[in-house]
């Protein structure tokens, strides 16, 4: 449709809808449109049942429940505008807030300019009062030099009107420069902050306007002021006086974190590195000497210290006289096994322990609390009497105040009984005599304290220092004497500890508990331990959550002499271990995390110390040692000590135990994965496998082997071990048979004719020529015949044919050794 043709565009008037439309075309052609226009239904709910009908049959504001959709639809507008209204409230609040901020810098640069301008027209007004006394001087100068008298006529003398015209027309345009000076100085600072940078908008006008200036700054100009800014900053800063620090320096440190202990810059610390002829960066490490050189060229104090001071904080202090009381002894029942060390326990405690012990014999270290009925408190360690439980022994020894050595009356003086003599000696413990077992009809006490002189233990009985008592386990005689002695004992030691300070005792046991976790038996040997207190043990710490007595009950706190059980720990500590008390977890932390590194480090350089040399022989001389390995786990931390020191002394130059792994709890997946990988057997002491563990090892094929006696363990892999030893080959000799003739036969060789001169010739027993009474020849016999059969063997004085296996030089007297060799199983001793 052009615009030239005058007719209006397609669309709707505005008045009243007709239903016609006229349509225009090009050429002048029209065409009207019947339209039929629909008005727009607006659903309006209203409140109450009913509504109006609005003449199509629709209800206008019905039940809005009556249409679901509808509800739906006005929940969402509805929302949309409280959320619209939120927002726009938001906005407004944030514009709020910005008009608050563009009011507050605006508010900050009006004053800095404000300072600016007071401080310029400081400037200004000096400089002015330096221009006006210069000026004076001079004017005072000149009026000096101008005192001189010239002769003028009056023709030449100025008039005064004009004069002042003069002055004053001169001072005009001065006074018109000041001003845009002015003007152009106060555009340009209010344009910029005081560090020169440009602040607000920049308009064409301001580009384009004089208060610019046409001239503008250079880069070089601005790194110029820059520098001149720097030098003068770093001027003032070395104008302060130097602070002198006291700088620790451990045995190696970074270099940043040398710079941030002298408060330096790293890149002078870096630099002062370099000039030294270490070529380092800001995060590697340097040695004490170097940094000691570098603090000291910085001006600073040193302090050396060392990663062991750590442990400085649980450093033993000495106790005050006066703040010591009374403790409980501490007694160790010690002997060798059977003599009835936990038995006569028992009987003192009235408990039955016994029962209790797998075989009947203690494996474990208890620790029990008795009171007499004199009202004593004393604290009993029983502790095994095996063999295999030395180090058990040793530590019951070094942690008590008293040793009372129990020897069978029947049984007289046995290698434990040394062992437990020479561990008292050792720990320089008093020493008891109990002579157990007198009701029994061999006993013999008298040959026990004459066995006892061998070992230097000499009885009040004998005439010696060494209080001996006799007792009886089964019926109790004697035990009212042993306490007594032991009381006497307790009170020659005068035993004394300060139950006020930071508890320290000695691990005497540890156990990896299923439902508790790592627990550890701890005897106090000084201070008070107390649940919630942060305590280090070993390369473990922790928190005591629970404190549990001998007989089982939980106890708020525990004093010197008294043993518990400690709760808490992050890992079962080795036994022996001693626990301290430290005031916060990071020292107790970091107490461990050293002691792990050092631990750590010991075993590194045990293995560096091995040169190539060393490696080589040892691999050269294990060539044809057979090792049996093995996985070990058992209940608490001594009695796998005892099992892995068992197993180191079952061995000879052919065979030997090796322990792979050895822990405290029970078998678990991991040990059976590496038993698996290395063809070894797990042995269970006192613990069982889990269900994952056992379904692991019926899959793969590894052994699991339980055990709850200690004997039968050790036992059992002996017999292994000895099943690895080559049998050993034995020859006897059955007979003896001279050559009287030699046969050439053909397809058979040289055959000998023999007569059996002693015992037996068998065709299946090995033979060895004699010649001159020298072996020459070692083999098995081809043939054996008697006249022209073939025979399995020919008694003494028959004659018989003989022929040897790849051998002919057989002469007439020699003689034919015969034997057998037989295979003898060998077990380890």
């Amino acid at each position: 449709m052009s615009d030239q043709d005058g007719k209006k565009p397609l669309g709707l008037s505005g008045g009243a809808r007709s239903g016609r439309v006229n349509q225009s075309f090009s050429r002048g052609r029209t065409k009207t449109v019947v339209v039929e226009t629909k008005r727009k239904r607006v659903m309006v709910p209203k409140s109450g049942a009913g509504g109006k009908d609005d003449g199509t049959g629709n209800m206008e504001g019905g039940n809005a429940s009556a249409n679901p959709e509808l509800e739906r639809r006005m929940k969402a507008v509805m929302a949309a505008k409280a959320r619209e209204a939120e927002e726009e409230e938001q906005r407004q609040r944030e514009e709020q807030e910005r008009e608050e901020e563009r009011q507050r810098r605006r508010a900050e640069a009006e004053a800095r300019e404000r300072e600016e301008r007071e401080r310029e027209e400081a400037i200004r007004a000096k400089e002015e009062e330096e221009r006006r006394r210069l000026e004076e001087s001079k004017a005072a100068k000149s009026r000096k030099a101008d005192s001189a008298p010239v002769v003028t006529s009056p023709a030449d003398l100025p008039d005064p009107a004009v004069a002042a015209a003069r002055a004053k027309s001169a001072a005009a345009p001065a006074r018109r420069d000041t001003d845009r000076d002015d003007k152009r100085e106060r555009v340009s600072k209010g344009d910029r902050d005081n560090d020169g940078r440009r602040s607000g908008k920049l308009s064409v006008n301001q580009v384009f306007s004089d208060g610019e200036g046409g001239r503008q700054r250079s880069l070089a100009a601005m790194k110029r002021k820059q520098e001149r800014q720097r030098q003068k900053a770093m001027a003032s800063q070395g104008d302060r006086e130097k602070i002198v620090r006291d700088v620790q320096i451990p045995e190696t440190i970074v270099v940043s974190e040398l710079a941030n202990r002298m408060a330096e810059r790293v890149a002078d610390v870096v630099k002062s590195l370099m000039q030294m002829g270490m070529m380092v960066t800001q995060n590697q490490s340097i040695d004490a000497d170097t940094a000691e050189l570098i603090v000291s060229e910085f001006g600073h104090r040193v302090q050396r210290v060392s990663d062991a001071d750590v442990e400085d904080v649980i450093k033993v202090e000495e106790d005050n006289p006066a703040e010591l009381q009374p403790r409980p002894p501490v007694i160790t029942i010690m002997g060798h096994v059977d003599h009835g060390k936990t038995s006569l326990l028992d009987r003192i405690r009235k408990a039955n322990v016994v029962s209790g012990e797998a075989g009947g014999i203690t494996q474990h270290i208890g620790a029990y609390q008795v009171r007499t009925e004199s009202g004593a408190l004393l604290t009993f360690l029983d502790t095994p009497g095996h063999a295999a439980f030395t180090s058990m022994r040793a530590r019951g020894a070094n942690v008590t105040d008293i040793v009372v050595l129990v020897v069978a009356a029947d049984d007289a003086v046995m290698p434990q009984t040394i062992e437990a003599i020479n561990h008292a000696k050792a720990a320089k413990v008093p020493m008891i005599v109990a002579i157990n077992k007198i009701d029994k009809p061999a006993a013999n006490p008298d040959k026990v304290r004459t066995d006892l002189l061998q070992h230097e233990v000499i009885v009040e009985k004998m005439s010696g220092e060494v209080q001996d008592v006799e007792v009886s386990a089964a019926t109790g005689q004697g035990l009212d004497q042993l306490l007594e002695s032991i009381a006497l004992q307790a009170e020659l030691l005068d035993l004394k500890a300060n139950p006020d300070r930071s508890a320290e005792g000695a691990v005497i046991e540890a156990q990896l508990d299923v439902g508790r976790g790592p627990v550890a038996t701890v005897l106090v040997q000084r201070g008070t331990l107390k649940q919630g207190d942060i305590f280090v043990v070993g390369e473990q710490w922790g928190k005591v959550r629970a404190l549990i007595n001998d007989q089982g009950e939980r106890v708020k706190e525990a004093g010197p002499s008294v043993p518990v059980e400690v709760l808490g720990l992050n890992g079962a500590p080795e036994a022996g271990d001693v626990l301290n008390v430290v005031q916060t977890e990071a020292q107790a932390r970091e107490i461990a995390d050293y002691r792990i590194q050092v631990a750590k480090d010991k075993r590194a350089a045990a293995g560096a110390a091995t040169t190539l040399d060393q490696l080589l022989a040892k691999a050269k001389a294990d060539e044809n040692v057979k090792e049996l390995p093995i996985v070990v786990k058992a209940d608490v931390q001594g009695s796998a000590e005892a099992i892995v020191q068992a197993m180191e002394k079952i061995g000879n130059d052919e065979v030997r135990v090796r322990v792979l792994h050895y822990g405290v709890g029970a078998i678990t997946e991991s040990d059976i994965g590496l038993a698996e990988a290395s063809g070894a057997p797990v042995m269970g002491f006192n613990v069982r496998a889990n269900a994952p563990a056992r379904n692991s090892a019926n899959q793969k094929g590894v052994e699991i082997r339980y055990y709850s006696v200690i004997y039968d363990l050790v036992d059992d892999v002996k017999a292994a071990a000895s099943g690895l030893l080559g049998a050993e080959i034995r020859e006897n000799f059955i007979g003896y048979a001279q050559i009287k003739e030699v046969f050439r036969v053909s397809g058979v060789g040289s055959v000998a004719g023999c007569l059996v001169t002693e015992g037996v010739a068998r065709r299946s027993a090995g033979v060895r020529l004699l010649r001159d009474d020298v072996v020459i020849h070692e083999g098995t016999l081809k043939t054996l015949k008697r006249f022209k059969d073939e025979v399995k063997e020919v008694q003494s004085g028959q004659e018989c044919g003989m022929a040897f296996e790849n051998y002919d030089d057989i002469r007439k007297g020699d003689v034919i050794e015969i034997f057998e060799r037989e295979e003898v199983e060998r077990k380890l001793s």
